[in-house]
């Protein structure tokens, strides 16, 4: 059986013409918006009406997620201390709804994935939905800003690596040595409501 594969992406502040340069280069036809707020101070060219209608022009289609994939939770019970736990996200049926849709459009398209950071690593996109979709057994594919590809295995050794975690341990098998550098990572990039820090986040 043939795995379907899904991309993903950083607008970061390429140009309009850059930005599709990269799709067009890997043969993308649909663009799945993760950001939770669709709109960029520094590149206004990614705003979300911007950037499907530039999409559009390249018959390349548009559908924002962001509610149901972003990682600016609107669920409270997904925070913890003001942070948002990308476990307890990915439990809650928006997200496994957002998952279900690019389940599904990766049948006839070929999607990928886009939110604002470059680096992959820095993402959610990578950190947690990527890790979901290739649990679900859709292989997954980041495209760099210079257009080079780094499959998923690949962006989680290098996220070992950065942690120190690459080598084998002799108490600790890789998946758990892979989960520690995840955890890492995410207290490092998961959105924080300071709000909430303060006040605190319903009891779940």
């Amino acid at each position: 059986m043939t795995h379907r594969k899904v991309f993903t992406v950083g607008h970061s502040t390429h140009s309009s013409s850059g930005f599709l340069g990269l799709l067009q280069k890997h043969g993308i036809t649909a663009v799945a918006d993760v950001r939770s707020a669709p709109v960029s101070r520094f590149a206004p060219q990614f705003n979300r009406y911007a950037v499907e209608r530039t999409l559009s022009e390249a018959d390349i289609k548009y559908v924002f997620l962001g509610k149901e994939l972003g990682a600016r939770a609107e669920d409270l019970t997904c925070y913890v201390d003001g942070r948002v736990r990308y476990d307890l996200l990915a439990r809650t049926s928006n997200f496994a709804s957002g998952i279900k849709r690019l389940r599904n459009g990766s049948q006839s398209e070929l999607i990928a994935i886009m939110c604002t950071e470059q680096e992959p690593l820095e993402c959610h996109r990578c950190v947690l939905v990527a890790r979901v979709l290739q649990g679900d057994g859709i292989a997954v594919e980041h495209i760099h800003g210079d257009g080079h590809i780094e499959d998923h295995d690949s962006a989680m050794r290098r996220l070992m690596a950065n942690f120190g975690l690459e080598q084998e341990d002799l108490f600790r098998t890789s998946a758990e040595r892979l989960q520690d550098a995840l955890d890492r990572q995410e207290q490092r990039i998961a959105y924080v409501n300071e709000q909430l820090r303060i006040d605190g986040a319903p009891e779940r």
